[in-house]
């Protein structure tokens, strides 16, 4: 790759996170991708969707994809840097600018070899990561028709610029987001036995709720329950009738995900009945568990230190990726670029080493002619 093409990266990069969009506003962010694409005379397929572009390069058969998320989040970034954003309250805190430029790099690349490859490489620039509902949204509009396998990146702000690490079967865990309701009696601060006191039973419940994975699971599964919210009242002397609480369930396990809501339900309600009050839970299921194929984990690990990465089998993390919908439908891997930030994702100090940009599009420029070279030798041993 040239120095000119390096610039081009880091040009890319620095537009998008100037003009960062959230969830399923990414309009702008779509027009930018599809000019830049069109300027490299890459082929876009005509797909129903509201945002994000989806590009193939090559012909015939095997057929894999590639991935890429371009929204960002309702964050105020604080850094100096020249290029911050300029949309106030919404910044690219999670690197996804990173992750469209490096497969903006790889669409350049390959479209310079179209020719050469030994099948199709599909790109997807994702929207709507960050509230779990793009990957969905592609694969209604058939953009994993026919694919073989896919492969996709995060950037990782708490390993070296120019490390890599990803491990097969489950890396990252599912995202489940809950809501309970509950409803007592209000009553005067200075009579709490006139009512029934929400706020006690609430209390009752964020702390039996650390049960479950103390107590109700094994201590060796991953399983993480988080309250993050606690809502009630509104004055100082009065006990309120309701109380909100709202919070996650993480696991890598998913017999022990289909479990949970039921286990949850059965505690606050007998929590709630113990004080006479009333417990409703409002479950909404997310992304499940990242479960990266095996084959295809380890052909990304010996990859990426064929280019000079240093490697890591990751340990399984507790984090979610709308990926794993994909990783549902077919085979793949998915791994962790090193990006070197002070500070981690979803903050407003966020600021990544740039130097990963060009070893990434390197690196996922071969991948894609490896794995086209993989999968048709699979066929002919299978024929």
């Amino acid at each position: 790759m040239t120095d000119l093409s390096h610039q081009q990266l880091v040009r890319w990069r620095r537009e998008l996170h100037q003009h960062p969009e959230l969830s399923d506003q990414e309009f702008a962010t779509t027009e930018r991708l599809t000019r830049w694409l069109q300027e490299l005379n890459v082929k876009l397929l005509p797909l129903e969707l509201k945002t994000g572009v989806v590009a193939e390069i090559g012909h015939g058969e095997p057929l894999i994809a590639l991935r890429a998320d371009i929204d960002a989040l309702p964050i105020d970034e604080q850094t100096d840097q020249a290029w911050r954003s300029q949309q106030p309250g919404v910044m690219h805190a999670c690197g996804h600018d990173l992750h469209s430029s490096v497969m903006l790099g790889v669409a350049q690349q390959l479209q310079r070899i179209e020719s050469q490859l030994p099948g199709r490489v599909r790109i997807l620039f994702q929207p709507a990561e960050e509230i779990f509902t793009g990957a969905k949204q592609l694969l209604a509009a058939g953009a994993l028709k026919d694919v073989q396998a896919i492969f996709g990146l995060h950037n990782a702000p708490d390993l070296p610029t120019g490390t890599l690490r990803t491990r097969g079967g489950a890396y990252y865990a599912n995202v489940d987001r809950f809501q309970i309701n509950i409803t007592g009696k209000g009553a005067h601060a200075a009579r709490p036995h006139e009512g029934i006191d929400s706020i006690v039973i609430g209390s009752h419940i964020v702390t039996a709720l650390q049960t479950l994975p103390s107590r109700v699971f094994s201590s060796l599964e991953s399983v993480v329950v988080s309250v993050t919210r606690f809502t009630a009242g509104n004055s100082w002397n009065v006990l309120p009738q309701t109380v909100e609480l709202e919070g996650t369930v993480r696991t890598h396990n998913a017999a022990i995900r289909a479990q949970i809501p039921q286990k949850i339900s059965a505690l606050i309600n007998g929590i709630a009945a113990g004080f006479g009050a009333q417990a409703e839970l409002v479950w909404q299921e997310g992304p499940p568990s990242l479960v990266n194929t095996p084959e295809w984990a380890d052909f990304a690990l010996d990859l990426a230190a064929e280019h000079g990465y240093q490697t890591q089998v990751g340990t399984p993390q507790m984090g979610g990726e709308d990926f794993a919908f994909y990783l549902q439908q077919l085979p793949g891997a998915f791994v962790s670029i090193g990006s070197a930030s002070e500070f981690g994702l979803h903050h407003a100090g966020f600021d990544p080493d740039e130097a990963m940009l060009e070893p990434a599009v390197h690196y996922f420029t071969e991948l894609a002619q490896r794995a086209l070279l993989t999968l048709r030798q699979q066929q002919a041993l299978a024929s």
